[in-house]
């Protein structure tokens, strides 16, 4: 019973995320590719995680400094695990005939952020003694953060593939969810160092949180619109 409270626990967030997006898409994407997207976001962890181990031989795992905190959360868990997703993402859409709207690129890279992130959760809170506190903090903290990371990718996805084919939006891809990811996992690892850093990082975390949050919406807004201008006016 307990387990099974804990797999709720860490998937719950992920779910909830999921049914948002999905809801404000005008044309359904089938659900087997939703699911795919969602089982492949979540496999793509476990080749993730032996790409981490063999960075964290060269960077290490407990930093010791801001720099060393940055360094971590950058090349150690940002720019692995972004790109893991992007090329999970990138075979989902590649010969995806149902790829036919802008919005489409967030459904679909929410899928995937959100299989990473849901698969990722059962780690931290399966076994965890207190698993209460940790689900609290990831489904308030760590899941939307994938869910942003993942909306911001699908949103230069698709302004890139149909609107903007150029190298700097291409770049975007990648670059953006990882900056916004490593300076997350930055504040997140530096609250360690010491105690009154902890309490300035949570501020300026909270802070950060709320406005990464924000530029997300405002870019899947801005796809929504799109579409449904497009629709209206007839234009492909």
């Amino acid at each position: 019973m307990n387990i099974l409270l804990q797999l709720v626990a860490a998937l719950l967030p992920a779910l909830l995320l999921f049914l948002y997006i999905w809801k404000k898409d005008a044309k359904p994407e089938p659900t087997r590719l939703l699911f795919k997207a969602v089982l492949w976001g979540a496999l793509i962890c476990i080749p993730c995680c032996f790409l981490e181990s063999f960075i964290d031989e060269v960077i290490p795992s407990e930093p010791t400094s801001l720099m060393g905190a940055a360094m971590t959360s950058f090349f150690g868990a940002a720019l692995p695990e972004e790109f893991c997703k992007l090329l999970v993402l990138w075979w989902i859409l590649r010969k995806n005939p149902y790829y036919d709207e802008h919005y489409d690129g967030i459904v679909y890279a929410v899928c995937v952020g959100l299989g990473f992130a849901g698969f990722e959760n059962i780690f931290y809170i399966i076994g965890d003694e207190d698993w209460v506190g940790t689900a609290i903090s990831r489904a308030f903290l760590s899941v939307p953060g994938h869910y942003a990371f993942a909306i911001m990718m699908g949103y230069y996805y698709s302004v890139y593939h149909f609107t903007k084919h150029s190298m700097g939006t291409w770049l975007k891809i990648l670059w953006v969810p990882v900056i916004a990811h490593g300076i997350y996992d930055t504040l997140c690892f530096s609250s360690s160092l010491s105690d009154t850093i902890a309490v300035i990082c949570m501020i300026v975390l909270l802070y950060f949180c709320f406005r990464m949050h924000k530029y997300a919406k405002k870019k899947l807004v801005a796809l929504v619109e799109k579409d449904k201008n497009e629709n209206t006016t007839g234009v492909v």
